[in-house]
This record gives structure tokens, C-alpha cells and sequence, in this order.
């Protein structure tokens, strides 16, 4: 039993309404809080994440993301070290040894809604689109004038659409 100091009187506070997804759309957001979680059974870390919807009808909404970066499933390790490389070209991070570092970054995500699923109902899904124009954000400027300093680079023989395969998250490696 938790006693309260005073009697609370519900008729002066305004209740809680239920989670509503956002609706299917591109919205410009940013990363405001992240941290590294257990699975719930125990056998794995993913890196929860917030997002705040920085414009729009929607502004000042938080969105919620997970990447299930230690995992005994290689598949889902694969999937979550894409998505976090989706987030580093969104923001223009592309080596980053901290979430923190991802943090307050404006992006732009597509938000979907996924279907209910082993039990639980409809969820958003996000997708971390690359900067429009093909440039980082942050690394924009930097890139434009690093360029016309230095002669152009042969073009590179890596595929494009597939980016580098991380050995194992950078937050686990000692050293």
C-alpha cells in the first residue's frame, strides 16, 4: 500500500488519453533520448530510441524506435547495424561511438503503420530517409568546402547501396 501526503482529487487533473500512432507521412524529426535495454528474455541489447516530430500538425509528438543491436539471431543484427546506418546518413554521423551522438539532429523519417502482430496491436514502423540532394545535414558545409580544396576522388568501387558491415556494435568493443 503507498499512502499518499495529501488526497488526490482526480476531478482537478486531466486524465491520460490512449496512444495514437502517427499517421503514414514523411515528417522532419530528431533523436531526444536513447539508451541501451535489455531483451526481455534476457539474450540480447537493443538501443531503444525517441524521436520528437519537429514541424507540422504533429509537432512536439514522440515516435519511439528499437534496433536489436546484440542479438543471437545474425539476421536481426544485420537489420538492426542497416538501420542504424540508416540514422548515421540521415544525420550526416557516419562514425559515431555514442547514441548521444545522434542526438538532436534534424532528419527526416516515412512512417508507416505495421499490423497487428502476436498479440499486439498496430505500431508506427520508421524509416531513416537520406538527406534530400543526397548531402548529410551536418556534413553538408563541411563536405562543400572540403571539396573545393582538394581534387575530385576517383569514384568509389563500393557498391552504393550497400553500406559497410559493422563487426559488432561500437559501444561493446574494448579497448
Amino acid at each position: 500500500m503507498a499512502r499518499f501526503d495529501t488526497s488526490f482529487d482526480a476531478t482537478s487533473v486531466e486524465p491520460t488519453t490512449p496512444y495514437e500512432l502517427l499517421p503514414t507521412g514523411k515528417y522532419r524529426a530528431q533523436i531526444v533520448e536513447s539508451e541501451m535495454r535489455v531483451t526481455r528474455n534476457g539474450m540480447g541489447q537493443f538501443l531503444w530510441l525517441m524521436l520528437d516530430i519537429l514541424d507540422g500538425q504533429h509537432k512536439g509528438r514522440k515516435i519511439f524506435d528499437q534496433l536489436n543491436l546484440v542479438n543471437p539471431n545474425p539476421t536481426t543484427v544485420e537489420i538492426a547495424q542497416r538501420t542504424l546506418s540508416a540514422i548515421c546518413h540521415a544525420t550526416g554521423r557516419m562514425h559515431v561511438s555514442d547514441s548521444e551522438e545522434l542526438h538532436l539532429i534534424p532528419m527526416t523519417i516515412q512512417v508507416k503503420i505495421k499490423p497487428s502482430k502476436n498479440g499486439y496491436g498496430e505500431s508506427n514502423a520508421i524509416a531513416y530517409l537520406p538527406p534530400e540532394g543526397g548531402g548529410a545535414p551536418a556534413a553538408a558545409a563541411k563536405s562543400a568546402a572540403k571539396s573545393a580544396a582538394a581534387p575530385a576522388a576517383p569514384p568509389s568501387t563500393q557498391a552504393a547501396s550497400a553500406p559497410p558491415k559493422m563487426g559488432s556494435a561500437p559501444w561493446n568493443k574494448k579497448g
